[in-house]
């Protein structure tokens, strides 16, 4: 099974421009809450939750989270919460504002992806392994951390293999 790291790296080197890091910070949480609301319905409640496919993705995806690393496990799994809770709560609506919400959410979540690898210059990780839709979210909770001081080693150890981030230099067109 690959490392922490091992993720991280492979992720990462799709993304070293820091205008594609920031459109992730913004497009990725807004299609992981898409997610939730969209797979929010069906459900029951069960013992005062809800259990819809939603809920099973996130348990799954918190089991991935945990084996790679404890402290971004249970981080991942708290987030993942808070999204199943956002989006039950956007699912309890009328059909079109489950629908209507999910939707805009993704398309525009995805729209802002494209934007920063437009910057990037390079096709997203997913598109060469899909274990990167599962990563994506990882990425941008470990460089928070990394932001704001905390665990240097792994930050050191992705760029290490994937190199540091920048402001890359998109080509213009020869205009004579």
């Amino acid at each position: 099974m690959k490392t922490l790291v091992d993720h991280l790296a492979q992720y990462a080197a799709y993304h070293r421009d820091r205008r594609n890091i920031v459109s992730h910070f913004i497009g990725i949480p807004m299609i992981v809450l898409s997610i939730a609301v969209l797979l929010s319905r069906p459900g029951i409640e069960f013992a005062g939750l809800l259990l819809a496919p939603a809920t099973l993705l996130a348990l799954a995806a918190t089991v991935f989270y945990l084996r790679l690393d404890r402290r971004f496990g249970l981080l991942m799994g708290l987030l993942l919460a808070l999204s199943l809770w956002a989006g039950a709560a956007l699912a309890g609506g009328s059909t079109g504002t489950w629908l209507a919400s999910g939707i805009a959410l993704f398309v525009v979540g995805w729209i802002i992806q494209f934007i920063g690898h437009w910057y990037e210059g390079r096709k997203p990780a997913f598109v060469d392994d899909l274990v990167g839709l599962l990563v994506g979210p990882l990425f941008v909770v470990a460089e928070a951390a990394f932001l704001l001081g905390l665990r240097d080693e792994v930050r050191h150890a992705v760029e290490e293999r994937a190199g540091p981030t920048c402001i890359r230099q998109r080509p213009t067109a020869n205009l004579h």
